[in-house]
């Protein structure tokens, strides 16, 4: 996919009044979008079943982060963290995360996530704070400059 530098500064603001609501099979494909996660998105309900929760995963996330996600979700059947995703239009959106395990006669079946908006300098941190673990990753950190305008 193609990524346009650009397009990647403009962010949505997750209403504070909103949860985001997903449900997955255990693969992580989209079972469940409320309105919510469509708008924010920029996707429709009909677009998103069926994908991958990935088709959201913003660049900029490190890969450890979900590495944590997994492992969280195999070992203690829950996870919790700060994330960016982007939205279909290349923009992004930061969210708080809560991610668990549905079960049916004890039995795993899929996992919800319940999203939520954060502050903005919750958004600076985990910013930092990630492009600082992809660094050390060795994985793409992105840059961004502006050049001056002159008259």
């Amino acid at each position: 996919m193609e990524y346009n530098q650009s397009e990647f500064l403009c962010e949505t603001i997750v209403p504070q009044n909103e949860l985001i609501v997903s449900r997955t099979d255990l693969n992580g494909n989209i079972t469940y979008a409320n309105e919510t996660f469509a708008s924010i998105s920029g996707y429709t309900i009909e677009a998103l079943i069926g994908k991958p929760h990935n088709c959201v995963r913003h660049p900029d996330m490190p890969k450890a982060i979900f590495k944590e996600l997994w492992d969280s979700l195999r070992t203690k059947g829950r996870w919790s963290g700060f994330v960016k995703n982007i939205r279909k239009d290349f923009g992004y959106y930061w969210v708080y995360a809560e991610v668990s395990g549905v079960y049916r006669d004890e039995q795993l079946v899929e996992y919800k996530s319940i999203r939520t908006p954060i502050s903005f300098e919750d958004k600076v941190y985990y910013q930092t704070k990630y492009d600082a673990m992809k660094n050390k990753e060795g994985e793409l950190v992105r840059k961004i400059s502006y050049e001056p305008y002159n008259s």
